[in-house]
């Protein structure tokens, strides 16, 4: 019978399809940038092997991932690094502030609007609607879109990263305060019209059912058992789960949520698992991960600082 954490491993291995362009951005995100945000190619094909992505996936993934200027190549001699593009550092930058926080923003009783004020072609709204989905914005009607806490300077930073940089004239971007009126709408009508929380709800409740029994077999014991390709295999897995959760996640004030929200519970239980299983992976890219001149570069100690600060690596 395989351990919980290699029963994790051993699913990811057994699903029938895995987008490993996502994958590998998880992995850039949360163990190439640490390093100087570079990596051999090849490295990375060794790296992710035991998860049984074959080399002719990961490069045309990675091919792919520079074609959407997310990476840029860098030959160096017969072998190439593969180093974040423009655009895509700041897309980790935006995602970083979600995945590593240690806990969930303060609301200042605000509402960011923006506010779709001119005509779009079918495909520019859809990809407008698509890029502040990522970014967490919920959308009133056809032509709102609402966040409780985003920069709005940033939000349209990210927009002219994602190429669309050419609809911004005809977006108007707003910060509204509450202001309570008899029987007008509440804060919480606002959440229940622009957001799907039960949807959420249950997606953060299946993360916690499936890494609870890791971090168990992580208190246990039997932890010592746990090789250090094992924790770093886990360590890309638990991050990529994670970081696909607040793709869907505004990131609602306490005071918006439900009782027992498991948002929380996901987080805690995401930021223990991610500290125990620091030292073993990190010694994993000690001995695994390397450039294209054949460099091996430490990581960065604020790295041991996720989930407990922010962190300015991202």
């Amino acid at each position: 019978m395989l351990s919980p954490i290699q029963q994790r491993l051993e699913d990811f291995r057994q699903q029938g399809r895995v987008q490993a362009g996502s994958l590998i951005i998880s992995v850039f995100g949360d163990a190439v940038v640490p390093r100087g945000s570079r990596i051999w190619l090849g490295s990375l094909i060794r790296l992710l092997e035991p998860l049984d992505l074959n080399e002719r996936l990961i490069r045309t993934s990675v091919f792919r991932l520079a074609k959407e200027e997310w990476l840029r190549s860098e030959p160096a001699g017969r072998r190439t690094d593969y180093l974040l593009a423009p655009s895509g550092q700041r897309r980790f930058e935006e995602a970083s502030r979600h995945i590593y926080a240690a806990s969930a923003p303060q609301w200042d009783r605000r509402w960011r609007l923006i506010l779709l004020v001119g005509e779009l072609s079918p495909k520019q709204r859809e990809q407008l609607k698509r890029a502040l989905f990522w970014q967490g914005f919920g959308v009133l009607g056809n032509d709102c879109f609402v966040h409780p806490g985003v920069d709005l300077t940033s939000a349209f930073d990210a927009l002219i990263a994602e190429g669309l940089g050419e609809v911004l004239g005809k977006l108007k971007p707003l910060i509204a305060a509450d202001t309570p009126y008899g029987s007008a709408a509440s804060d919480l009508d606002m959440v229940h019209g622009a957001w799907n929380l039960d949807k959420l709800a249950a997606v953060y409740a299946d993360f916690v059912s499936v890494y609870l029994p890791a971090l168990a077999q992580l208190r246990g014991d039997n932890s010592q058992e746990i090789d250090d390709e094992s924790a770093f295999l886990l360590r890309i897995l638990l991050i990529h789960d994670y970081r696909r959760l607040l793709l869907r996640d505004p990131e609602l004030p306490e005071v918006l949520l439900p009782a027992d929200w498991p948002g929380q519970k996901a987080r805690q239980l995401c930021q223990e698992i991610y500290h125990r299983l620091l030292p073993g992976s990190e010694r994993h890219l000690d001995r695994h991960f390397q450039l294209a001149n054949g460099d091996t570069p430490e990581s960065a100690v604020s790295v041991f600082a996720r989930f407990r600060e922010a962190d300015p690596l991202w």
